[in-house]
């Protein structure tokens, strides 16, 4: 991993070394939470992304009290090293990642491929869960630099101040369709796109397996696209804030960009504002 700027991906073959190591704790974030139950890493403690790790009253994330208690009642404390997998390319596993860090736990890394990676290799898996000792887990801030709020987009069609990446697909970017197939309920009013957002589909930035493709690689592709050029700040968003989460993974901590903010209100809350412009291609 010594050719991205940060040292933040761990392989399954790390993993399965570190299985009984106290120092760690192995966390999977499904988009599909049932399969958790069915088979896991042993050891990994499951979180439902919806019911687990959002606000049950308005749509947000946890705040910093309750985020603390979580950690805590799960077994994880402020000295362990978190390690994140899940399903979908390790979608929900990055946007835990993302969270991880927007609350100041800096000892978090992904493992570089989902579970499905896991399973073709054949590496141990169960169906047991962990019972761990509660801990504590404090929130001493939050870091407002890697978020971006509707405000800060708005602000961003008036002139040149970030630049916008729409990870979505090219069918939801176009404004073909208003959400991914079989997603239509968790959709918006309006199909489309932010003026003047790139399209860079977020899988384009793994292989096959699901692993993260080379630094060259990725660089050439946000670069191609115009995301990367110069230093302008960058905001990306989805229909959620998941998929975007990844992108914010591979800009910010693949790549080294600093000044790279995940709009986790996305095209759900855009596309539902009241007098807000929208930019379609069909």
């Amino acid at each position: 991993m010594a050719d991205y700027a940060h040292d933040v991906l761990v392989e399954t073959q790390w993993v399965e070394e570190h299985l009984t190591d106290e120092s760690i704790r192995i966390v999977e974030v499904d988009e599909n939470p049932s399969l958790y139950a069915e088979a896991h890493i042993p050891g990994a403690i499951g979180f439902d992304w919806k019911r687990d790790l959002q606000d049950q009253t308005k749509r947000d994330f946890l705040d910093p009290k309750t985020f603390g208690a979580l950690m805590g009642e799960r077994g994880i404390s402020n000295d362990h090293t978190v390690v994140l997998y899940g399903d979908r390319n390790n979608w929900f596993a990055a946007y835990t990642y993302w969270y991880f860090r927007y609350y100041g736990h800096d000892q978090v890394r992904l493992m570089n491929g989902p579970r499905e990676k896991w399973l073709s290799e054949n590496r141990p898996t169960t169906q047991d869960v962990p019972d761990y000792k509660s801990a504590t887990f404090i929130v001493k801030g939050q870091d407002d630099s890697i978020r971006a709020r509707r405000e800060e987009v708005l602000a961003a069609l008036d002139g040149d101040t970030h630049r916008l990446v729409d990870v979505r697909s090219p069918q939801e970017f176009s404004g073909e369709l208003i959400a991914m197939p079989g997603y239509e309920q968790e959709g918006a009013q309006r199909a489309g796109h932010i003026p003047g957002a790139a399209s860079v589909p977020w899988a384009q930035a793994v292989r096959e397996d699901g692993t993260f493709k080379s630094r060259e690689d990725l660089e050439q592709l946000y670069a191609t696209k115009g995301v990367i050029a110069g230093e302008t700040p960058i905001i990306a968003y989805c229909r959620i804030g998941e998929r975007s989460a990844h992108t914010w993974f591979v800009l910010h901590e693949l790549l080294g960009r600093d000044d790279v903010r995940n709009y986790d209100g996305s095209w759900t809350e855009w596309g539902n504002m009241v007098d807000v412009p929208i930019e379609k291609d069909v």
